[in-house]
């Protein structure tokens, strides 16, 4: 084989070797780093809450190489403040904070890209704008997840749903009732039907029975004699 035709063959199991995995990544369905999370979620002032963040990516994750951090601000304007982020030997680390001191700890799961956060004794002082940065190359593209706390001092009480409850069988009684009525008027209906179809079988018979004694009493009669005098 001369040189140049081992190049050629060194040169397309080079590009070979580049698209592989381009091609199998296509296949595979994968669309490339994306976090979730709600946009916004509400929290109780004095309980415990769950900030959820999780993340998709074409690849595993490689500690040596994955990267994300948690901040806060109070509004878009205001500077974000990192109050958690991964470290490469100890992973998930909560930074104290002036704001939070040591009421967030790490409630997900890295092995399922889930990188939530726990925040206890919520203040109403905790509301704000909560972001989750992931990186986790080699996926080159930097996710970010944005998700709005509101602190409140009472739940919205649950729905009454006894009036809907009450609505929705009176609505079905009444529809049952129709149903029901309209069944009964459907037999009676069928029933006088049978009953006329009976009369006028019968009254045709009745008939066919007259006309046939009359006809057989008609061969019977005998013509008067005439009279010979």
């Amino acid at each position: 084989m001369s040189s140049l035709a081992q190049e050629r063959r060194s040169g397309v199991q080079l590009l070979s070797a580049a698209l592989l995995p381009l091609l199998l990544l296509s296949l595979s369905g994968c669309s490339g780093m994306d976090v979730l999370m709600p946009s916004n979620i509400n929290a109780l002032n004095g309980s415990t809450i769950k900030i959820p963040c999780t993340f998709t990516s074409c690849y595993r994750m490689d500690a040596t190489k994955f990267a994300m951090n948690w901040t806060y601000q109070e509004t878009l304007n205001d500077t974000e403040v990192m109050f958690m982020t991964f470290h490469k030997k100890k992973g998930m680390v909560p930074l104290r904070s002036e704001r939070f001191g040591d009421r967030v700890t790490f409630a997900g799961n890295l092995d399922k890209n889930d990188l939530s956060i726990t925040l206890s004794d919520v203040q109403l002082e905790d509301e704000g704008i909560y972001n989750c940065y992931v990186k986790n190359p080699p996926d080159r593209i930097q996710g970010h997840g944005v998700i709005q706390l509101n602190v409140v001092t009472e739940l919205p009480p649950p729905r009454d749903s006894t009036i809907a409850v009450a609505i929705g069988a009176s609505v079905g009684g009444a529809l049952a009732l129709l149903i029901l009525s309209m069944v009964v008027v459907k037999c009676l209906r069928r029933h006088r039907k049978q009953e006329l179809i009976s009369e006028e079988k019968m009254e045709e018979e009745g008939k066919l029975e007259a006309d046939g004694v009359a006809e057989e009493g008609t061969k019977h009669v005998h013509p008067l004699p005439e009279d010979l005098s």
